[in-house]
């Protein structure tokens, strides 16, 4: 799944290794034919036809290859994200669960002594933990305990 974005991106890049490769052979040339003459006034043609305009096509090719880098590096970001929404969860596939299904549904009411929530028995806070201890229907209704986000119990559950 190729964005329009990425097709985009690769001339840029191509056009920037282009202009560096012609400014390296301009400035080669220009190189030498200034090495190739003794008096100044006979190398300046060689620095304004083939060293300036070189160093200026080197200085272009490298714009052009960090632009064309950055913007094929947010195309490869842009498209990640694209197939991470796209995506549903592995585990949604496995179980044959919609990914709005509840995580916990057991009726009974378990909470960990010192905590601040009850939670359903199947809750994933609490479930397996040798600590949990049935909810007691007084610090329910005190407001001591509030229910767990996680799972969601109701108090007309206990």
């Amino acid at each position: 799944m190729r964005t329009a974005r990425l097709r985009t991106v690769h001339p840029v890049i191509w056009a920037g290794w282009a202009a560096l490769a012609a400014g390296a052979v301009l400035c080669v040339i220009g190189w030498y034919g200034v090495s190739g003459e003794r008096f100044a006034e006979r190398q300046l043609p060689y620095l304004a036809s083939c060293t300036v305009p070189g160093a200026a096509l080197i200085i272009a090719g490298s714009v052009l290859l960090t632009h064309g880098r950055g913007a094929l590096a947010a195309a490869r970001v842009e498209e990640l994200y694209g197939l991470l929404v796209a995506a549903e969860p592995a585990d949604a596939e496995e179980s044959g669960q919609s990914p709005t299904a509840p995580l916990a549904v057991s009726g009974d009411l378990l909470m960990v002594p010192g905590g601040t929530l009850w939670h359903r028995a199947d809750c994933p806070l609490v479930a397996g933990k040798a600590e949990a201890v049935p909810v007691d229907a007084k610090l329910v209704r005190s407001g001591e305990l509030g229910p767990c986000p996680i799972c969601e119990p109701v108090e007309a559950d206990h």
